[in-house]
């Protein structure tokens, strides 16, 4: 089979061949359809960094059929369609039952309403559902999404369908401020033109946001958060999403006072509620995939795919690997 892997050296990525899996009992052997490259974690925790990463977290979201079941899998069955939380290999091998419905799971059913293209947007779409859950947003509160890249698109869609809250979504990059506009941010500010921290602001007559969420990540994450401190009003929420900075980010003690700091899924977990609500929106496009998709590579390309998604991120933000071609 083939798989993509990471050795050793910066931005170093080669597909390579490797045995074809068993399933062991309680497990399911996958056959992949579709996968989704994510920017922040494949980019900024793999595909940047010197040091050789195993082929079993070279990628996260996959959608394809069950080849194979192991021993004591009653719920799966050849050819069914599924999205796990796969690496970007031809074949995988994932665990099939979940602990508990408050636990999300490797393996999940693809409905029939949700389409090969779609589907790979789940495991992301699923987190942004879990995200906006703890996220308390009236009818009426400003909500800023610093950072529109595949995280910061799929809360705002998320947030939008949920109704509550009037929603800005702050980008630099023109494409990803038109993107957002696209679907539906009640005001979009490009912070490459405008001072988002003035802007934001100025909406709120100077009271500043209710919920700003850092969807950021990466080089531009710290000045990023920065600039969330300063726009994030008095007993306001700082949502923290975004990852790989690579440095400490900076929270003065009295920017925080009668504020408050969430880190990433605070008190939630992706279960069973989180699944059936993502795969509604996909199913009904209230999480429009077909406009996040910018790009679509054979798996062969994968290398090509990866340079893209990197050196240009105002070009790409949705970029699918096809294995079955």
């Amino acid at each position: 089979m083939k798989r993509l892997a990471k050795p050793e050296g910066r931005y170093n990525l080669v597909v390579e061949d490797a045995p074809i899996p068993e399933p062991a009992a309680g497990e399911v052997r996958l056959k992949a359809v579709r996968s989704l490259i994510s920017r922040g974690s494949e980019m900024g925790a793999r595909y940047t960094r010197d040091h050789a990463v195993s082929p079993e977290v070279m990628g996260y979201c996959m959608a394809g059929t069950i080849d194979a079941v192991g021993e004591g899998v009653g719920h799966f069955e050849v050819g069914d369609r599924v999205v796990a939380l796969s690496p970007h290999a031809e074949y995988s091998v994932r665990r099939a039952n979940a602990d508990s419905p408050a636990d999300m799971s490797w393996v999940v059913a693809l409905p029939d309403d949700v389409s090969w293209d779609a589907a790979p947007y789940y495991p992301l779409a699923s987190g942004s559902v879990t995200w906006v859950d703890i996220e308390e947003i009236g009818p009426d509160d400003t909500v800023v999404i610093l950072g529109q890249g595949l995280v910061g698109s799929l809360m705002l869609q998320v947030m939008k369908a949920r109704g509550n809250g009037y929603i800005v979504a702050v980008d630099a990059l023109d494409g990803r401020c038109q993107m957002a506009a696209d679907l539906g941010a009640d005001r979009v500010i490009n912070a490459a033109e405008e001072d988002p921290v003035a802007a934001v602001r100025k909406l709120t007559n100077g009271s500043g946001a209710h919920l700003v969420v850092y969807a950021v990540g990466g080089p531009a994450g710290p000045r990023a958060f920065e600039q969330g401190l300063d726009m994030l009003g008095v007993d306001g929420t700082l949502h923290l999403v975004g990852l790989y900075e690579d440095e400490p980010l900076s929270l003065p003690s009295s920017k925080i006072q009668r504020r408050r700091v969430l880190g990433g899924y605070y008190g939630q977990r992706i279960g069973l509620s989180s699944y059936r609500r993502a795969m509604q929106l996909l199913a009904s496009g209230q999480v429009n995939a077909e406009r996040m998709t910018t790009h679509r590579f054979d798996y062969t390309e994968s290398a090509a795919a990866f340079d893209l998604l990197w050196n240009h991120p105002g070009d790409a933000l949705g970029v699918l690997l096809e294995w079955d071609r």
